[in-house]
């Protein structure tokens, strides 16, 4: 994905036999994912417009344009949806879009390398980290708090973490 655009949702499949969908919006305000269009489909294709009829478990009901049957909508189940950078507002220096935070490398407060962050999970209270160590078999997750990830530079591709002992250690060793 280039640098001036980023995901902001995705369509989770069919809501009903009408051609409605359940999306996922990756917004802080999960509604402003409406007031970001036109998106462009990860399969190419444009949305133009998205009515927002309501809310289920962990995603939103809507009507997009161009669907009209269960089947259509059941067929866009896991297409992302993607908007320019220039569409959405302009964050605090505090903030930060996960896909920002992709792929920064990652060292302790005393400059050591910790690994590169892989992802940002949403787990509902505090995102997490993903970040894959060198000589670790699995990912580690690192609390996204201000606490533990004190120093986040954009512009150098690092953060500094201040991990909790042993987050980082093999746990077969």
């Amino acid at each position: 994905m280039a640098d001036d655009t980023l995901i902001v949702g995705s369509i989770s499949g069919a809501f009903g036999v009408h051609g409605d969908v359940r999306l996922k919006s990756f917004c802080a305000d999960p509604e402003a994912l409406a007031d970001y269009t036109p998106l462009t489909r990860s399969d190419g294709k444009t949305i133009t417009t998205i009515v927002l009829k309501g809310q289920t478990k962990g995603a939103l009901i809507a009507r997009v344009d161009g669907i009209t049957t269960k089947e259509e909508a059941d067929a866009l189940r896991g297409i992302d949806l993607i908007a320019q950078r220039d569409q959405l507002p302009s964050l605090p220096d505090d903030e930060f879009y996960h896909t920002d935070l992709m792929g920064l490398m990652a060292f302790d407060t005393g400059g050591a390398e910790l690994g590169r962050v892989k992802a940002v999970q949403s787990n509902g209270a505090d995102d997490l980290l993903e970040v894959v160590a060198p000589g670790l078999k699995d990912t580690v997750l690192v609390p996204f708090t201000r606490t533990i990830v004190p120093t986040v530079d954009l512009a150098s591709g690092r953060i500094i973490i201040d991990p909790p002992g042993g987050l980082f250690a093999d746990p077969d060793a």
